[in-house]
């Protein structure tokens, strides 16, 4: 089942780095008592993931925070260490980075999608989407995952 407006987000644990080295951040330690948007993408250093999506995040985010925002995640099924090198390359300060390496999170929201006739094994599918203390208020769906329109930071911005 798909994760739709108005749902719960279902517990499930990310790894991030910290200062000490990877730990395990639940998602009401994410969403608990923040507006949070949750950008998800395929792949951390994808063409469309690392060029076009998380590039206008990076660029966006002090307007986004404007809008009553309090925190920016990015999540996708890799593993920790490729995150947080991920987020140092794009220059991301102040976004937050979660790893979803086994896809646990992804199929628990219904938003796995099968990448393997790529060679990319389960993956998550390109979203972004407005959480308000754990509950969806926003969801917004690529129909392929080399697109990153319908999710990108200046269609989220008007839907602000």
């Amino acid at each position: 089942m798909t994760i739709q407006v108005g749902d719960r987000l279902p517990q499930a644990t990310f790894r991030v780095m910290t200062a000490e080295g990877p730990a395990a951040k639940t998602t009401d330690d994410v969403f608990k008592g923040r507006k949070v948007v949750l950008v998800a993408v395929p792949g951390a250093f994808t063409p469309t993931c690392h060029r076009n999506h998380l590039p206008g995040y990076v660029a966006k985010a002090q307007e986004i925070r404007a809008k009553g925002i309090d925190a920016i995640a990015v999540t996708a099924v890799n593993d920790v260490f490729v995150m947080d090198a991920w987020g140092k390359a794009a220059g991301a300060e102040g976004i937050e980075f979660l790893a979803d390496g086994n896809a646990d999170f992804a199929k628990a929201i219904g938003l796995s999608m099968d990448g393997s006739g790529f060679g990319l094994g389960t993956r998550s599918q390109r979203y972004s989407m407005v959480v308000d203390d754990g509950v969806v208020q926003a969801i917004n769906l690529e129909d392929a995952p080399g697109k990153a329109d319908i999710s990108g930071a200046e269609a989220l911005l008007k839907a602000l």
